[in-house]
């Protein structure tokens, strides 16, 4: 089986307060696929996206990726495989410039210190941030720190690639590349965001969390043309699948 596989079975996570973030999760997802996690404010996708590379660890349930079962012994390994980008950069960002945050990665997995320049110059080309080298990550703007906290997953070649929000923060110039990015990365591409729009771009899956639950999975374009489905999770459509209200008015107007 590829190690390119994210399987959840059974999954359900409640915090110590009590919080029940996850209720009995699961989801297959194959190799290349780019599935979109959805959901309002509180629905529980940042807890589940923190267990697909052991950032928090399941009440209940299990993980998969490929044939093997992610847990303290095998965390190392899988995290080789899955990269994960964080929703606040700040998480990510904490050494002294942003060529050694790049380089952390690839220094702890052994790499020799020319493949590590390597890895780093174009881990940080692809985000359009290679003149950010040198300068410190605390003297960043949010939106570049977005961008070297991707770079700092993609200077690991990770098979898996699961970010948390990742236009959030980004001007539409950033915005753009990352899209782009993500369209050129082959892999298995899972990421949450409330940017509807990219996820329809991006995502011919989409999986819908509403309270924990899967509320549904399939389609992504099917899942938009749901609106019942739609209201009862507290989303709306992509502002492109909405319409011109202008038009819409006028056209409503003519009616009567």
């Amino acid at each position: 089986m590829s190690h390119h596989i994210v399987e959840v079975k059974n999954l359900q996570h409640v915090y110590p307060d009590g919080t029940i973030a996850i209720k009995d999760v699961s989801f297959r997802i194959t190799h290349g696929e780019s599935v979109a996690i959805i959901g309002a404010n509180g629905a529980g996708k940042s807890s589940l996206l923190q267990h697909l590379n052991g950032c928090l660890e399941a009440t209940s349930g299990e993980v998969m990726i490929g044939d093997t079962r992610l847990s303290k012994g095998t965390l190392p390994d899988i995290r080789r495989t899955v990269g994960m980008v964080f929703q606040n950069p700040d998480d990510q960002l904490f050494m002294p410039t942003v060529f050694e945050d790049v380089a952390f990665g690839p220094l702890n997995l052994g790499l020799s210190g020319l493949e590590v320049e390597l890895r780093v110059k174009k881990a940080l080309e692809r985000v359009g941030a290679g003149h950010l080298c040198t300068k410190p990550p605390y003297l960043l703007s949010g939106g570049e720190k977005k961008r070297v906290a991707i770079a700092t997953v993609l200077a690991m070649s990770p098979d898996i690639l699961v970010m948390d929000e990742p236009t959030s923060g980004l001007d539409p110039y950033a915005r753009r590349q990352l899209m782009s990015l993500l369209r050129d990365f082959q892999h298995t591409k899972i990421f949450t965001s409330h940017d509807l729009d990219m996820v329809l771009d991006l995502c011919p899956r989409t999986i819908i969390l509403y309270e924990g639950v899967v509320m549904a999975d399939g389609p992504t374009r099917d899942i938009f043309l749901n609106d019942a489905l739609l209201a009862a999770c507290r989303l709306e459509k992509p502002f492109t699948m909405q319409g011109c209200p202008i038009c819409n008015k006028s056209a409503d107007t003519k009616k009567l």
